[in-house]
């Protein structure tokens, strides 16, 4: 902020103002009232807050909190973040997140007024973002338990799940058991079965009953301590043809390719072009999905991606998700993901290596 005269940032985001503040709370659920954190060049940040919030903004670290009565449409804070950020600015320019993956939470016609009585502001995606893709050991400690607690869960989804279940009750079964075993939420949970293969692995659960052949991928983003995981497991139903465990059989392989090309010094663009690599000469038919991974955090995808240009420079600290996708055949993608951090000499998994070979239940 010093070297390019940046005198307070600005964020509005759950994420960012958890990350500057502690300030955690399920309450961001609600879109009514917006969130406030500046953080000026020296001295703490400031939090500028509905009412609601401050008794748990208190517990944090922060010692100015200001607050106003909200919902207040007519002036939703403005007027006191407007003090705020010309008090703590004093003159000097306010940057904001304002790049890819960021986004403004707060009604345009507010922040229109906020930019015409405070001024333009500068671009910081990249302060915030440099810092919040290299973690700390307790944010790491944090990572490394919420995979083990989603390993244990995937360990179990032979005695959790049979052919005669629903997706819907196979999708609540294992909800319940990363639950049990200990996390504190499982916010997302996409998945999919199919007939010897699957098409879409983004989609809900429907009511469609798993029978013998089908394939099953679930990929869940659970939470501890607001922190994620991040990773995928594919199984197979009484049986799976020899092309099914071919293509899982490459997709791990092309997880291992990933795994050890995340180095210090290399850059995403190498570890997706490592596993490319291997998908190309397994006989891939494309990836029109766009990346091959990402970073992992407070958000269950953050900065960087894996793709053949975003060339991000891996540091010690990163965590990543490692995730290659091959279609095998027209319609039938599989795909396979593994979160890892990234040491001085290599990647550490934090989540437990999927077998080589396709499980079948």
């Amino acid at each position: 902020m010093e070297e390019r005269d940046i005198a307070a940032i600005f964020v509005t985001t759950e994420p960012e103002v958890r990350y500057f503040t502690g300030f955690h709370t399920p309450f961001w659920q609600s879109p009514t009232r917006p969130w406030f954190t500046v953080i000026p060049a020296t001295g703490k940040p400031v939090a500028v807050i509905p009412s609601i919030g401050r008794a748990s903004m208190a517990e944090t670290w922060i010692d100015d909190i200001r607050t106003w009565s909200s919902p207040r449409p007519h002036d939703d804070g403005v007027t006191l973040l407007v003090d705020c950020l010309s008090e703590l600015a004093a003159g000097g320019s306010i940057g904001m997140p304002m790049g890819p993956e960021t986004h403004v939470r707060m009604p345009l016609r507010d922040l229109d007024r906020v930019r015409a009585e405070v001024g333009d502001f500068t671009d910081v995606t990249d302060i915030v973002s440099g810092l919040r893709m290299v973690k700390s050991e307790l944010e790491i400690d944090k990572h490394r338990f919420i995979c083990g607690v989603v390993s244990d869960a995937f360990d179990e989804i032979p005695n959790l799940l049979s052919t005669g279940m629903t997706e819907r009750q196979a999708f609540a079964a294992f909800r319940a058991e990363i639950l049990r075993q200990g996390a504190d939420d499982v916010p997302y949970l996409v998945g999919a079965t199919g007939p010897g293969g699957i098409d879409d692995i983004i989609r809900q659960p429907t009511d469609r009953e798993i029978v013998d052949g089908d394939m099953l991928i679930f990929d869940t983003g659970s939470t501890y301590d607001g922190y994620f995981s991040d990773f995928d497991r594919n199984f197979a139903f009484a049986a799976a043809t020899q092309a099914a465990m071919d293509a899982y059989r490459a997709v791990w392989e092309a997880t291992e390719a990933g795994i050890a090309a995340a180095r210090p010094g290399a850059t995403t663009t190498d570890v997706f072009a490592a596993m490319n690599e291997v998908l190309k000469a397994a006989g891939s038919l494309g990836n029109e999905i766009g990346r091959m991974g990402h970073g992992l955090g407070m958000q269950v995808t953050e900065w960087p991606s894996h793709t053949a240009c975003d060339e991000t420079p891996i540091v010690e600290n990163m965590v990543l998700t490692v995730e290659p996708g091959l279609l095998w055949e027209p319609g039938k993608a599989m795909v396979h993901e593994e979160n890892i951090v990234v040491r001085a000499g290599g990647a550490e998994l934090l989540s437990r290596r999927a077998a080589p070979d396709l499980p079948i239940i």
